[in-house]
């Protein structure tokens, strides 16, 4: 055996131990994306296989988590583009998505989230649902950090406006 199958074989370990102990962050984001069950497991499964059959071009071991967390997310992307028959269905909200167990707050956060074009829904859940990083941020989407945080701000307006805009109708409403 080379040395270069023991590297590999060291990352696939490494790389699998990391999806064990992972596998429901990586659910939650995969569901936050698609809102449907079987098609977040459908989408977490071919993130693994890629990240797999991919394990050679991670150089650092200890950058797997954006690196994982990339391909993760565009293959959520890809997902919902190759399937246009993708709809959202306004109540289906999951317990793991309220916050607070406010339900009326969750729901508004939740439909603001909708609301946004894929990378803006992207930064506010790696920032604020998974706490990570403006430099992962960065990494994972291909961005300089400076174009992470001026995005993440404008969007963080975005939602601002979003929410108060659900807020108002509900009250209107009422």
């Amino acid at each position: 055996m080379n040395l270069l199958s023991l590297d590999k074989k060291r990352k696939e370990n490494i790389f699998k131990n990391y999806i064990i102990k992972n596998q429901n962050t990586f659910y939650k984001i995969a569901y936050t994306y698609v809102k449907n069950n079987d098609d977040a497991l459908d989408i977490v499964q071919e993130a693994i296989c890629k990240g797999l059959s991919k394990i050679k071009t991670l150089n650092d071991i200890n950058l797997i988590k954006p690196w994982f967390y990339k391909i993760l997310i565009n293959t959520a992307i890809d997902y919902i583009r190759k399937n246009k028959k993708y709809t959202q269905e306004r109540g289906e909200i999951s317990a793991d998505h309220i916050i607070d167990n406010n339900i009326e707050i969750g729901i508004d956060i939740q439909r603001a989230l909708d609301n946004l074009c894929e990378e803006d829904k992207t930064l506010v859940i790696l920032r604020y649902f998974e706490d990570m990083k403006i430099s992962d941020i960065a990494t994972i989407l291909d961005k300089n950090e400076n174009t992470i945080k001026t995005r993440l701000y404008k969007t963080l307006k975005l939602l601002k406006i979003e929410i108060n805009k659900d807020i108002e109708g509900d009250n209107y409403e009422k």
